[in-house]
């Protein structure tokens, strides 16, 4: 990934699984800015929602644990000016897949990732995955397994330094209801916080969270 002048322009191109990438920028004054961002927008921009599925926990009532989830991670490129940002480019070494979370009729489909669980931060592979610090409280009145966690992205804030984190949390209301929602904190301090691309893309965003409705396993 590289940005040179050319014959008076300025390119900014990239190569990534073998295909390449390229955009002329008209700017002089325009900064570059390069971070990891939502990991919903390849192929294509198919869907908000994030869908976790790890290890099986069994949490009894009243409990609270945290715990350490690995996370896929895609890379934003945003130019800069004074007056604007615009998004240039997403992309990211791995592949994706995606899933149906719910029935056909009132589901939704999610990026799907699978990760163990980490009792404590877990190391990972730069540049293709994060850390999630997952807290999950067991509101409820009885034992709840739990292996899937679904997120609504717009939600997600993202931080960077020596890796790339996020935390979050899950409040269980029943066996197959439960709350989910980010954080608004660097896991580590002195991590940088990421360029959201629904703030770069002008879109605006209520912070709600995300009720899961159609199990928790």
């Amino acid at each position: 990934m590289e940005t040179e002048r050319v014959n008076g322009l300025r390119i900014y191109r990239r190569r990534c699984k073998g295909e390449p990438f390229e955009r002329i920028l008209v700017s002089e004054t325009g900064e570059v800015i390069i971070n990891p961002v939502e990991p919903v927008n390849l192929p294509t921009e198919i869907t908000n929602y994030l869908l976790m599925e790890f290890s099986p926990m069994v949490i009894e009532p009243g409990a609270t644990q945290t715990v350490y989830l690995k996370f896929p991670v895609e890379i934003g490129v945003f130019v800069e000016s004074a007056k604007d940002m615009e998004v240039l480019d997403v992309f990211a070494p791995g592949s994706q897949k995606y899933t149906l979370y719910g029935s056909p009729t009132s589901g939704v489909i999610a990026r799907w990732y699978t990760s163990a669980v980490y009792p404590e931060l877990p190391p990972v592979e730069s540049f293709c995955e994060g850390v999630m610090e997952l807290s999950i409280h067991n509101a409820s009145h009885e034992w709840v397994e739990v292996s899937r966690a679904v997120f609504d992205s717009t939600d997600m804030k993202i931080f960077y330094g020596d890796f790339v984190a996020a935390t979050a949390t899950m409040n269980i209301l029943s066996a197959n209801l439960a709350e989910t929602d980010f954080v608004d904190a660097p896991l580590r301090p002195g991590m940088v916080k990421s360029v959201e691309l629904y703030t770069a893309r002008k879109i605006p965003v209520i912070n709600r969270g995300y009720l899961m409705e159609w199990g928790l396993s």
